[in-house]
Parts: C-alpha cells; sequence; structure tokens
C-alpha cells in the first residue's frame, strides 16, 4: 500500500447489516460494543469463506483479544489470539529495529554506507546508506530485476545470496538519486536485514530471536517457518483457495516473519516504555512523504491533531493481510493479522480497520 493512500482512509463499507456473534470476553466488549463489531462486519463480509482476522486491541496499555471467521456466509467470533499468521511487511519494523540497536551500540551510524560491510563491490561504486534503506530513500527498485517470480505463489523462493550479489555487482539501478524521495523497496530492506546479518555474523532469523522475540517474550514467532509445529493458519489466495506461505530467503528482512497478536502486542507495549531508546530510535522522522505522513526507520508516522503521531506498518503476502498501529501518547494499538490474500481486490479493507477502530479507542 502507498502511504499516500493513508489519506484516503475515511471510506465506509455500506453493506448489508449482520450481527456478528460476539462470544468474546466481557472485557473485550468493554472496548468493542455492537457498533464496533458492526463496523468489522461491514469490513469483512466481502471476504472469501474462510478468511480469519485475528485482533489485538490496546486502550491505555491494557490488552484485549478478539477473533471472527466467516463461515459458511456468516461471520462468526472464535479465539485465535495464539493463531500464527505471517505478518508480511510488518517485519520491516523489526529490520529497522535490529538497525537500531546496531546504532545504539556505535556499531555504525545510519549515514555510513553499507558498502563498507559488503563482501562485494557496488556496479559503479553506486553509495547506500543505512538510513535510506529503513526510509526507502535509496532509489533502489521494489523488487530486483533478476527476480523471476518461477513461481507466482511463491515468488521469492529461490532468490539467494547468489542472485543478490549479481544484482548488486552487474545489474544495479537506482530509481532516483536525490536521498530525498521514499519509494517502497522490498529489495531495499532485504538488502538491510542481509548486511546486519554479516556484521554481527549471524544468521537473520537467530538476530531476531536474540534481540527482539527472546527479550519481549514473544515465544511464538519466527523468520523460520520450519520451527512452527502448530497454530500456523492456512493462507488464502484472491478467491478463497489454499495458498503456498512464501519463502523470502536472502531477502527475509523485508517480509519473513511469522506471528501471533499476542506476540505483537507484546512488541507494542515495548513502544510504550521509555527505557527501549532502540524502539523510540525506529519513531524518530527521518524523511517527509506527502501532507501528514512522514517515515522513521520502518515505521510510517501519521502527524495527527491536536499534536499526536500513529506509528502505522502493514503487510500483505499471497496469503495473508496485516495492519498495526501504535499511539504512544495514549498508549493505545490496534494489531490485525489475517488469511486474507494482499492479491484480493478488498484488501484495503484491513487497513481502513484498522484506523477506524484505533479512532475508536480514542472515544
Amino acid at each position: 500500500m502507498k502511504y499516500a493512500l493513508i489519506l484516503l482512509l475515511c471510506f465506509w463499507s455500506n453493506s448489508a447489516f449482520s450481527q456478528i456473534d460476539t462470544a468474546t470476553n466481557a472485557q473485550t466488549k468493554d472496548i468493542l460494543p455492537e457498533s464496533k463489531t458492526d463496523l468489522i462486519f461491514n469490513k469483512v463480509n466481502t471476504f472469501p469463506n474462510n478468511t480469519q482476522l485475528a485482533f489485538a486491541f490496546i486502550k491505555n496499555g491494557q490488552t484485549y483479544y478478539y477473533g471472527v471467521k466467516r463461515l459458511n456466509d456468516s461471520i462468526v467470533s472464535i479465539n485465535n489470539s495464539e493463531s500464527i499468521f505471517e505478518i508480511g511487511s510488518i517485519t520491516k519494523v523489526f529490520t529497522s529495529t535490529l538497525l537500531a540497536y546496531l546504532v545504539e551500540e556505535n556499531k555504525i551510524n545510519l549515514n555510513d554506507n553499507i558498502n563498507d560491510f559488503l563482501p562485494f563491490p557496488m556496479k559503479d561504486d553506486i553509495k547506500i546508506t543505512f538510513k535510506s534503506l529503513a526510509n526507502h530513500t535509496s532509489g533502489l527498485p521494489r523488487i530486483p530485476s533478476n527476480l523471476a517470480m518461477a513461481n507466482p505463489q511463491n515468488p521469492y523462493k529461490g532468490y539467494d545470496e547468489d542472485k543478490l550479489k549479481a544484482y548488486f555487482t552487474e545489474e544495479l539501478s537506482l530509481l532516483d538519486t536525490s536521498g530525498m524521495k521514499s519509494q517502497y523497496s522490498n529489495l531495499g530492506v532485504g538488502l538491510l536485514g542481509y548486511t546486519i546479518a554479516i556484521i554481527e555474523e549471524e544468521a537473520y532469523s537467530e538476530l531476531l530471536q536474540q534481540r527482539i522475540f527472546a527479550p519481549l517474550h514473544m515465544s511464538s514467532s519466527t523468520a523460520n517457518r520450519q520451527e512452527i509445529n502448530k497454530g500456523l493458519v492456512k493462507g488464502q489466495g484472491p478467491l478463497g483457495q489454499e495458498t503456498s506461505n512464501w519463502d523470502m530467503e536472502v531477502l527475509s528482512g523485508a517480509g519473513g516473519i511469522l506471528s501471533n497478536v499476542e506476540d505483537l502486542s507484546k512488541f507494542a507495549l515495548a513502544q510504550f516504555d521509555s527505557s527501549h531508546t532502540a524502539l523510540a530510535l525506529t519513531r524518530q522522522k527521518t524523511v517527509h512523504v506527502v501532507n501528514n505522513v512522514d517515515i522513521g526507520l520502518g515505521w510510517a508516522i501519521i502527524n495527527r491533531e491536536p499534536k499526536n503521531k500513529w506509528c502505522w506498518h502493514n503487510g500483505g503476502t499471497g496469503g495473508y493481510s496485516s495492519s498495526m498501529v501504535i499511539d504512544i501518547k495514549n498508549q493505545n494499538a490496534v494489531i490485525i493479522l489475517s488469511n486474507l490474500s494482499a492479491f484480493h481486490p478488498n484488501k484495503g479493507n484491513i487497513d481502513q480497520l484498522s484506523f477506524e477502530l484505533m479512532e475508536s479507542l480514542e472515544e
């Protein structure tokens, strides 16, 4: 989703009303009254059967969970707070968090060139900084030109370190060289994760475990799908058909994490703790994008009135869509994970729903 689309998130569905079975705990009902379950229905009722949405709501620092599933053209509430989904590009916030730890430890500077840390030279000696990878100002394209996508259901599978090296040494071409224009790039953040792993001499998935998942007790989160023994929700294609999980391989830093709303709520709560200074660094403005939107390191920063900000990122893969919004000032957050394909025509309903529910937490 382009950041400019944030400005269009005032759309409300006019679909026919049908009551959701709100079989959830009393505490959740306090922050999710009937009017909000109606809102959820209006966004979900165009999704295919067997689509699940898992929600985490954080209000004033307190966490609540809710889940729905579309079954036989009805929507019922389910308990899926522990169910695991691909989180797609929300991964980019975690990659930027690893970057922030290296900066905090004085191992690198945001304006350092990654060229000095890579085991191969860039074509034409093009220089790329760490910050430009994290805020999408590097000028790199969204995907590398030598990504063949032999399997559209698993497009990054087979894109390994050798292919990455071949692209940057032989085919590298920047779309923009000003360093001021933010152009979303999976390649850029994938390269960032790859470079961080080289600096730390550790696999990207292990760095996530050591630096973020274990300290925050995110026991169900991983960038290695083989570690998941149970609880993985099957991804669905645009028509609701079961589809392949994505193997991001060398570009895992752009979208390789799998998690659940319980774990992501722990990551959100950590953002509210001022002692986590590396997390605070990711939320600092690095570049202005459009109107009321800036970019930090990974996060999109939505400037709201009066003098408040939301930090946001969404995600999408062939079988999943997600959105995560946090409000540091009020200690509120909405997290949505789903097995709705990013290629479904109404995928934007996930983003719209996360923003509208965030507004409801302010009421």
